[in-house]
């Protein structure tokens, strides 16, 4: 029903406030609405919030925006994790009414005489402001009213203390009507849920030690794994995540580079989860115990990085859930288990689950996993291919966690149907899998990054050049150049990215006829010689850590809706930038999407996305080379991708 004044289109709303909207502590929530009311008295509109504590947070008035639209604007910065809710309110501001009829009365000539009641009337709406106002300014309204009251003086005189309390009468407005939208539900996660790097390894194979033909001579364990993380860190990293590792599966175990009956010495894959030894809630016994996997974590953590663990929720056929609980599984007519297809693949070593056979017993269960490994201290999951479960599943396990520990993030690796992508975002899942891999063009990069901004109040994007599944065709055959515009792509436009260990080596070759890697790590060990690599100047390391370091330095880059794209002339180039209004901090970023060829291209920048004036100049410092220019909106760029794929730019004021 229509309050005395409307109210409409409230953001952030997710699904119409049936779901959660996102954000992070500290950061600037935008919140708008569309109000308006009868006549031309003056309309105000604000937002009440509060946060988890239920403690209700400072009078914030929006401000109206373009003339013509209704559309009112603010912001909110929550301050803490937890659940927040905001209503708007939209009510009459007789003071503005006042303020608005008087000086357009003065500007047309009008005197005193026609001015009679409108002062009588503003004395009145100042003894109504005077009880709204902090104690030490009411002698201020006290003195204005005393004024319009004052018959012995020039009507200048009477009104100008009136009309100085504008602004005071803006944060402390005299309100009436107030009408008030429903409330909303802001979900606030901790820092990292919004900006982070990822970096994926297999921790079986740091230490490990294969023969020629590339059987396994040792298996990495836990304590060898603890030696590479000094080293991602150095890159400037901060979350690890690591691929399953619980047993694996011995029943229909995969061999190497998939094949369907293993060696005897093959170690199958990680997402074949349970066996004699145990299940989800076990670790491998080749990578250590439950203390070394602690201890594991807390070496992590004393160099600046924190686990994520893989949650799959699927089974070897020798899972202990096969036999405790066969009614978790789907039968075939043959009286078989099925195994997970995802045609023309078969994944025999894998049975999924029904999560429609006795829901309530494989909730419990699952719940039980998860609160296992975060009382352990794993405070991040990565889901494995969440999309094939049932979505209220998500929402409900993903709450119930939330409820023990707020500060638990999961990342759903689903690369399926939009609807189903956005969907697992709007329930609860905190950073989402995307497209990127397959958005090999600058026109097609910047379409879905618009369309991800528009998402933003309820899906976080990770962005992954590659993934042990996946190894696009760009990267098969665009040689080191390619490596580096993809990770310049995939760090520089979205807060939070990730890649898979071996891409700073340029790892490129690929199973004949699959987009995935020769030689999987998904079925087999693969230890690198890292230092080797470096040494002899073939690792990408150092330029990765720059792009961490240049991430971690600009504010600007910290967030996704702050994103603008601005024209180039070649479409072989995307022109981008982000601009943090706090700070000022500003960078600019031009990459090229053509690994063999050089490429010119004439920009026309957005200048007030930049915060400049159209005909401004400014200075722009590559922080890849150091370089200086002299810029303004027109600019000729060339990119060499042998030498340097992309300009990524701060942006500075000239004195």
């Amino acid at each position: 029903m229509v309050g005395r004044i409307p109210i409409e289109d409230v953001t952030p709303a997710v699904s119409c406030g049936r779901h959660l909207a996102k954000a992070v502590v500290g950061e600037v929530v935008p919140v708008s609405a569309t109000s308006y009311r009868e006549g031309h008295d003056a309309l105000g509109v604000n937002v009440v919030w509060q946060g988890p504590d239920g403690e209700p947070r400072p009078f914030t008035r929006l401000r109206a925006g373009e003339p013509g639209t209704d559309r009112w604007h603010g912001a909110i910065r929550p301050d803490a994790t937890g659940r927040w809710t905001f209503a708007v309110e939209a009510w009459g501001d007789p003071y503005l009414t006042w303020w608005n009829a008087v000086t357009k009365k003065i500007d047309a000539g009008q005197g005193t005489e026609d001015l009679a009641n409108d002062l009588a009337e503003g004395v009145e709406i100042l003894r109504i402001a005077a009880a709204g106002v902090p104690p030490e300014r009411r002698p201020e309204l006290d003195a204005a009213g005393e004024a319009l009251a004052d018959k012995d003086r020039a009507l200048f005189e009477r009104v100008s203390p009136a009309l100085g309390l504008r602004e005071l009468l803006w944060d402390h407005p005299v309100r009436e009507f107030v009408s008030r939208s429903a409330t909303y539900g802001i979900w606030v996660d901790r820092k990292l849920a919004n900006f982070s790097a990822w970096y994926e390894f297999f921790p079986r194979s740091e230490g490990a030690v294969i023969a020629a033909d590339g059987a396994p001579v040792k298996h990495g364990t836990f304590a060898t794994a603890t030696e590479r993380l000094p080293a991602v860190a150095a890159m400037g990293f901060d979350i690890l995540y690591l691929p399953p590792v619980h047993p694996i599966g011995r029943v229909n175990r995969k061999g190497r580079n998939n094949a369907l009956v293993a060696g005897p010495t093959d170690v199958g894959s990680p997402w074949a989860i349970g066996s004699a030894e145990g299940g989800h809630d076990t670790i491998h016994p080749e990578l250590g115990t439950e203390e070394d996997f602690q201890t594991f974590i807390k070496a992590a953590a004393e160099v600046g990085l924190e686990v994520a663990m893989d949650l799959a929720l699927q089974c070897a056929p020798d899972h202990p859930w096969v036999t405790a609980h066969p009614e978790w599984f789907t039968v075939r007519p043959d009286g078989q288990i099925a195994y997970a297809e995802n045609p023309p693949k078969k994944y025999q070593d894998i049975y999924p689950i029904n999560f429609d056979k006795d829901p309530a017993g494989i909730r419990a269960e699952v719940l039980r996993v998860v609160l296992h490994w975060v009382s352990l201290g794993v405070k991040i999951f990565r889901v494995d291919n969440p999309h094939t479960k049932p979505v209220n599943f998500w929402e409900w396990l993903i709450w119930q966690v939330k409820k023990v520990d707020p500060d638990v993030l999961f990342l759903a690796e689903a690369f399926t149907r939009p609807a189903m992508m956005h969907g697992l975002g709007k329930i609860g899942f905190t950073q989402s899998y995307t497209y990127f891999t397959w958005r090999t063009t600058a026109w097609e990069m910047r379409q879905y990054c618009e369309q991800l901004i528009e998402a933003s109040d309820y899906m976080r994007p990770n962005f992954w050049p590659n993934t042990p599944d996946i190894l696009h065709e760009t990267l098969q055959h665009g040689g080191p150049p390619m490596f580096k515009l993809r990770a310049v792509l995939a760090s520089m436009l979205t807060p939070s990215w990730g890649m898979y260990a071996g891409y700073e080596l340029f790892e490129h070759l690929p199973r004949p006829g699959a987009e995935e890697y020769l030689d999987n790590e998904k079925f087999q060990l693969r230890p690198r010689d890292w230092s080797g690599a470096e040494r002899a100047g073939r690792s990408l390391a150092p330029y990765l850590t720059r792009l961490n370091q240049i991430r971690r330095e600009n504010p600007a880059l910290h967030w996704l809706r702050n994103l603008r794209f601005h024209d180039v002339d070649n479409g072989a180039l995307l022109c981008w930038s982000k601009r943090d209004p706090e700070t000022g901090n500003t960078v600019l970023v031009i990459c090229t999407f053509d690994s063999a060829h050089q490429q010119w291209g004439n920009t026309t920048l957005d200048m007030p996305a930049l915060g400049f004036d159209w005909h401004e100049r400014f200075t722009v410092r590559d922080q890849l080379t150091g370089a200086t220019y002299d810029w303004g909106q027109h600019n000729a760029v060339l990119l060499d991708p042998y030498l340097e794929p992309a300009h990524i730019f701060t942006v500075h004021r000239q004195a």
